[in-house]
């Protein structure tokens, strides 16, 4: 496991930003990793590592945010926390906070952390052919593993942001939140 200690869980947080595009599209707000580290490359949700200056871990979700592609806390509406999940191999508990944004026009990406802003439709991702299973392979895993994942672009969308993300469309689908 390369390291890793299970027992032990690091929290963290993420935002998962949501807006509608000028034709009323609803959006998810994902970034590409930039190919440093264990998620290097990955799609995921503006986040990370609870720091001591976090008062809270939303307040890490909202600074991480602002970081990593310049989203600033006058731009955030955060509607609801959302269903904690766990790492499978790097030992990480992530809250993720749904929050609506207002669409800054340009993202200002973090460039040690960040390659690409993905502005994801939730219509493409409800598309049959978006949800896909095959084998992927970690750093860190002895062989590859049989996984679910949605297929974003060329990219990937799999582990923990697969499993914020595909419970949260049926929410998001079924209109729990009005104000979107």
């Amino acid at each position: 496991m390369s390291g890793y200690r299970l027992d032990v869980r690091i929290d963290a947080a993420v935002l998962v930003p949501v807006f509608r595009d000028r034709d009323g599209e609803l959006r998810l707000v994902m970034i590409r990793r930039t190919a440093v580290g264990i998620h290097g490359g990955q799609l995921a949700y503006p986040g990370g590592r609870s720091e001591a200056i976090d008062g809270s871990l939303l307040e890490t979700a909202l600074r991480e945010a602002e970081e990593e592609i310049g989203l600033s806390r006058e731009q955030v509406e955060v509607l609801a926390p959302l269903p904690p999940v766990e790492t499978i191999t790097t030992g990480y508990r992530i809250f993720p906070f749904l929050a609506r944004i207002r669409h800054p026009g340009e993202w200002r990406m973090q460039p040690a952390e960040v390659d690409e802003v993905i502005e994801v439709s939730i219509r493409d991702l409800l598309r049959p052919e978006a949800l896909q299973i095959g084998l992927e392979r970690a750093p860190n895993w002895d062989a590859p593993k049989q996984i679910a994942y949605f297929q974003v672009g060329a990219g990937k969308l799999w582990g923990a942001s697969y499993r914020i993300t595909r419970p949260l469309l049926k929410r998001l689908t079924a209109g729990e939140w009005a104000t979107i």
